[in-house]
């Protein structure tokens, strides 16, 4: 219901029943809409500095004001209990004629001490003992106002001018009492010098700890602001440079080294990154240049024979198989690329035993029946020194042994046949070609490891362990440097005495380093122009598992 009895018909507020508030008229605060603004290390570190040493200046100078009024204090309450009242004096103070001259002669009562008298019956009498002073302990006109302890010395304040007196309650002969004061102007003028002095010593403090400080941070710091120009520098784009300070027995050196070996990470994962980049971008443009060349032969023959329907059976026929050749080459193409892209994806390998002799024999049968021009001999491996391509050449004097590896007896055979095609293919028809089966260990004779004139897609195997060896060598021109360095890589291809024409579609090698890869092995090259290649498949022995590095 609402206020008036009515039914309420939509979601309303409740009516306000106390008062209204007045309406703000004063200058509405402008909400922060942002973080507050971080303060710098230098302004942190200096007003740190700062702020420590003046706590410490201060506390010096607090100690000291307070134990030098102490010692004056000491010093004068000495005074005041070491000061003894004549006997004589309480007489002359109840008689009212004033003190002889005796007691006002040098040396018989010191000028700045005064004494004031208490008779028995506890009133302040008028005489006072010493040399009259414009200024006065005040004290009270009955001895019960005093609230002073006998022998105990207390500071009361001055009748005028603003002073201080230290008194002290001496009791006298029958009953009277004697107050004896001292004045306080000496403790009073050097604790206010001394305040002075210690005020201004303090700002001048504060002042030069600002400077000094903010010259110690900003030398201490220099080493930060040659980091910060630095990555400001390679933020620009200079992606060589290096932060200069590395010292390790420093916190900025630490974190300089770090920083370097975090710049030389992102630089080499952005290497990385513009090579396989580089490589897909290449990769695309051969694999489309190679489908290319079988679908315009196959679309330029299939719109011949559309045109010319009455074109002769030879006619058709030629069309017909060079469109069904085309297709075939096109097929094999998407079959090897198929096969990359599945080798990519580290796929599972059969783990069978492998006799690498009984595969080697069967791959070197099936060569020389399809070149049974060519010289194709099954050798045992030489494990003597030796240099150049010609590395593993036997010696006439060794047996073939057997040569047994784990992995994947298909895969390993198409490397094996993918080998000896590249060297049928790529070398003349009277070309000999060794293929050698041994065992041995990692080393730069063997193989495994890098030195000069070697290549491969696949990093080194650790040296030393024991492998299984396959060689296929032949005495063809061998390969320049330049072209050793990529003729692991897909699409490519020699285009000198490895010519174009001779066929291949430049992804044989590429399958067989990703086998040999993929089997915890390692496909490497040896060649030098003139001297031939010899193309080396390592494999971990059975029972033997070796991983590259």
């Amino acid at each position: 219901m609402g206020p008036h009895g009515a039914p309420r018909t939509g979601p309303r507020a409740a009516p306000r029943t106390g008062p209204r508030p007045a309406p703000r008229t004063g200058p509405r605060r402008t909400p922060r809409t942002g973080p507050r603004r971080p303060t710098s290390l230098r302004r942190r570190l200096v007003l740190g500095i700062s702020a420590v040493a003046t706590a410490a200046v201060l506390a010096a100078e607090v100690v000291g004001f307070v134990v030098l009024r102490s010692w004056l204090m000491d010093s004068l309450d000495n005074q005041l209990t070491g000061f003894r009242t004549p006997q004589k004096a309480y007489g002359d103070a109840v008689s009212g004629h004033g003190f002889p001259s005796r007691f006002t002669t040098p040396g018989s009562l010191p000028s700045d001490f005064r004494v004031s008298f208490y008779d028995s019956d506890g009133r302040l009498l008028a005489a006072t003992l010493g040399d009259p002073q414009p200024s006065a302990p005040a004290l009270p006109s009955s001895a019960d106002g005093l609230g002073l302890t006998p022998g105990r010395p207390t500071t009361v304040s001055a009748t005028s001018g603003g002073g201080h007196w230290r008194v002290v309650l001496r009791g006298g002969p029958d009953g009277m009492k004697a107050v004896v004061a001292l004045p306080m102007d000496t403790v009073d003028g050097a604790t206010s010098k001394i305040l002075l002095v210690d005020g201004v010593l303090l700002a001048l403090t504060i002042a030069c700890v600002v400077l000094l400080g903010r010259w110690v941070v900003r030398l201490g710091l220099l080493p930060l602001t040659r980091m910060e120009r630095t990555a400001e520098d390679i933020t620009d784009g200079n992606l060589d440079l290096r932060l200069p300070d590395t010292d390790e027995r420093t916190e900025t050196g630490r974190l300089g080294r770090v920083l370097n070996t975090m710049l030389e990470r992102l630089q080499g994962a952005l290497r990385e990154r513009e090579t396989s980049e580089a490589r897909l971008r290449r990769f695309v443009a051969d694999a489309g240049h190679e489908l290319r060349t079988p679908l315009t032969t196959i679309q330029g023959f299939a719109e011949l024979a559309l045109r010319h329907e009455h074109q002769s059976a030879e006619g058709r026929r030629e069309a017909n198989r060079l469109i069904a050749q085309n297709a075939e080459r096109m097929g094999l193409l998407v079959d090897d690329l198929q096969l990359l892209a599945q080798l990519d994806q580290e796929p599972s390998y059969r783990r069978d035993p492998v006799d690498l002799l009984s595969l080697a024999a069967d791959a070197v049968s099936a060569a020389a029946l399809g070149a049974p021009g060519r010289p194709i001999g099954l050798e045992p491996l030489c494990k003597g020194t030796s240099t150049g391509a010609s590395t593993g050449m036997s010696t006439g004097t060794e047996e073939l042994e057997l040569v047994e590896t784990v992995g994947d007896p298909h895969r390993l055979r198409q490397v094996v046949e993918n080998l000896l095609s590249n060297a049928r293919t790529h070398t003349p028809a009277d070309t000999p070609v060794h293929v050698r089966v041994g065992t041995g260990l990692t080393g730069p004779d063997i193989g495994g490891v890098d030195r000069p004139g070697r290549t491969s897609a696949t990093p080194p195997l650790p040296y030393g362990i024991p492998v299984s060896v396959l060689e296929i060598a032949d005495e063809g021109p061998g390969l320049e440097p330049e072209d050793a360095q990529r003729v692991f890589e897909r699409f490519y291809r020699v285009d000198r005495s490895r010519s174009r024409s001779q066929g291949g579609s430049g992804l044989g090698l590429a399958i067989a380093a990703a086998i040999a890869r993929g089997h915890g092995g390692r496909l490497e090259l040896d060649t030098a122009p003139g001297e031939g290649c010899t193309f080396r498949l390592l494999m971990p022995r059975s029972g033997s598992p070796c991983r590259a590095r």
